[in-house]
């Protein structure tokens, strides 16, 4: 586990360290927010000004990567295609700084606080959902057009990438209380899944630069409005995994349907959606909930994945036995 008590620690003596570089006192208030890929804090000023600090996990994303995000989001914001957090520079002007962690480089990047809470169960997220597939469409369509600036990268998030041999948040294999039974159900859908979107291809219609993780926790809702927080996983994939992103963690509920049409209809109203890609949707949550599985084998340290742990496994294996059922 990554994040136990004295690495975090020191990740919170580094920042205080690099807070000035903000023009922050090294003994402003600093709290912990979140742990998942990164760290998350939020720090507030003697006047109650908040700033929200990430601190990069080592060997995940490049420098390059990481700027490569920053320099889309300040454009996404510039070009009024969503409501995302401004990111802040430091005070020489860079959008990104570090400190060193042993031998690892902690990268930091700061970020505007944004207020609202996520949607769930008890708001109308047919309605958010909706609105969601609005702004994938107007995300999608401005990464179709934008010139990217020199040097960008991200990572790219294919078959390989999420489930297969190269897959970057672990091996779903190693998930908590997977049995044999379960695995072999598991395994069949991978196969399956792999047949699947090599068939339906990666063509410019349907690949390219995506948020990735418009989940819940990533939204935040304030009145009318809703934000989208949190780029980090933001690089190549499929159009339509925007959606299964988007329904991370809820992919058992019986709601699902509804969040889906509601999306595609969202969607619809801003860019055309083919038939074809909507139907494809189901393949890419399940496709999502595999690598999902997987991250909760491999960070297992998160609040999110203790909450899940082996009931989540067995649903996976649950809707990986109805996906074969469907498809076979």
């Amino acid at each position: 586990m990554l994040y136990q008590d004295a690495l975090l620690e020191r990740l919170e003596s580094g920042l205080r360290k690099s807070l000035p570089q903000w023009g922050l006192p090294q003994d402003a208030k600093v709290s912990l927010l979140e742990i998942s890929e990164n760290a998350t804090y939020l720090a507030e000023d003697g006047n109650g000004e908040k700033t929200i600090f990430r601190v990069h996990r080592p060997d995940y994303h490049t420098e390059e990567e990481i700027r490569s995000e920053l320099a889309w989001v300040a454009a996404l914001r510039e070009d009024g295609v969503v409501e995302t957090p401004r990111t802040i520079p430091t005070e020489d002007g860079s959008p990104l700084s570090s400190f060193s962690d042993g031998e690892a480089t902690r990268y930091i990047a700061a970020f505007s606080f944004m207020s609202g809470k996520e949607p769930d169960a008890e708001d109308d997220l047919v309605k958010w959902y909706g609105e969601l597939g609005e702004i994938n469409a107007r995300l999608h369509t401005h990464a179709r057009e934008w010139q990217k600036p020199e040097g960008f990268t991200r990572k790219t998030w294919n078959f390989d990438t999420i489930i297969g041999d190269g897959a970057l948040w672990g091996e779903w294999s190693a998930a908590p209380g997977l049995t044999e039974e379960g695995h072999a159900i598991l395994e069949k859908t991978a196969a399956l899944l792999r047949k699947q979107t090599d068939a339906f291809g990666a063509g410019e219609d349907r690949f390219g630069l995506i948020h990735c993780d418009m989940r819940p926790a990533n939204l935040l809702v304030d009145g009318d409005r809703l934000g989208v927080i949190d780029f980090d996983d933001c690089g190549f994939s499929w159009y339509a995994y925007d959606f299964a992103a988007a329904v991370s963690f809820l992919e058992h509920e019986p709601y699902l349907p509804d969040l889906m049409a509601a999306w595609v209809e969202g969607y619809r109203k801003q860019a055309p959606l083919s038939d074809e890609i909507a139907a494809a949707l189901p393949m890419f949550v399940m496709l999502r909930r595999m690598q999902l599985t997987a991250w909760i084998a491999s960070h297992g340290e998160t609040e999110t994945a203790k909450s899940m742990g082996v009931p989540y496994t067995e649903g996976s294996v649950a809707l990986g036995e109805t996906y074969l059922a469907e498809n076979g």
